[in-house]
């Protein structure tokens, strides 16, 4: 045929641009084949939202980000549209929120299902809206409120500082730390002395203590303690029975009770004698001196 070459070439046109359209939305993950519903969500700010960015539910990707229109001249001024499958029903009170989509500053929108209230928005829809900061956010706020906080402390810091060297105290107080740095200076070299001078023969004596009592400890181990014990044992016995026989002259001492009453009587009359004696020396002690004539030649 005499057109049988352009039909050719046309169709193949035709079949090489949809292959092209639908591997590049298969690319950028939109599924040609399933039927979606489109939802809508108003922002304040878009946080680096893009077209084709993912739809999380429960973190698994449901849809994707359709469109994003802007009108600065009312607030909130961005208005997202997302696709999602047919099949999935989102109840009243779902909430569209834009969080961060990895490290790298990307942003996605997470929809968060309330419990079933039975009644589902439909297709078209505008869902509530909040934006969750992210990692990035969160560590610059924490940041920023930590080095407010660490300036005021500084600028307390120096002017403390300022205030004491105004008023010489902080000159003294380092003149008192290199005092102290002196004397711990000289206070090392005693240490070092005594512990290379006086503590060696300290610590030789001590191990020669530890010698003499480790000696004495054998020799006490090794002496016959028990024989002691027990000579000693039998000596105590015997001196038991020296004591109550009637034998010997402890034992009459201890036993016989004439020799204890004799014993007493000799006292008693002894104790006598030395009462007439005391009563003689008495009597002379009061008499006067007699004067004797001495006769003349």
């Amino acid at each position: 045929m005499k057109y049988a070459r352009e039909v050719k070439v046309g169709v193949l046109a035709v079949v090489c641009a949809g292959i092209l359209y639908f591997g590049f939305n298969f690319l950028k993950g939109v599924n040609i084949f399933s039927p979606t519903d489109c939802y809508y969500g108003q922002f304040e700010r878009s946080n680096g939202l893009t077209e084709q960015a993912p739809v999380y539910i429960l973190g698994h990707q449901v849809g994707l980000v359709e469109s994003i229109n802007y009108d600065f001249t009312r607030v909130p001024a961005f208005t997202v549209g997302v696709s999602i499958n047919d099949d999935i029903t989102l109840p009243i009170g779902t909430n569209m929120a834009l969080v961060a989509d990895g490290l790298l500053g990307g942003a996605a929108i997470e929809l968060l299902l309330p419990e079933d209230t039975g009644v589902a928005y439909k297709g078209g829809d505008t869902l509530t809206t909040t934006i969750v900061p992210g990692l990035m956010e969160s560590l610059q706020a924490g940041v920023l409120a930590n080095l407010d906080s660490l300036l005021a402390e500084t600028n307390v810091l120096i002017s403390n500082l300022t205030s004491e060297m105004e008023m010489g105290s902080l000159n003294a107080t380092l003149r008192n730390i290199e005092q102290i740095t002196s004397d711990l200076k000289v206070s090392g070299k005693d240490i070092r002395q005594f512990t290379h001078g006086q503590l060696p023969s300290i610590i030789a004596r001590i191990d020669t203590t530890i010698a003499e009592l480790q000696v004495i400890v054998t020799n006490v181990k090794d002496a016959n303690v028990q024989n002691t014990v027990e000579d000693l044992n039998e000596t105590i016995r015997l001196l038991n029975e020296l004591l109550q026989s009637e034998d010997g002259t402890l034992g009459l001492l201890l036993n016989d009770t004439e020799l204890h009453d004799n014993l007493n009587a000799a006292l008693k009359n002894l104790d006598k004698a030395v009462l007439n004696v005391d009563s003689v020396v008495m009597s002379i002690k009061e008499q006067p001196f007699i004067k004797k004539r001495i006769p003349k030649n």
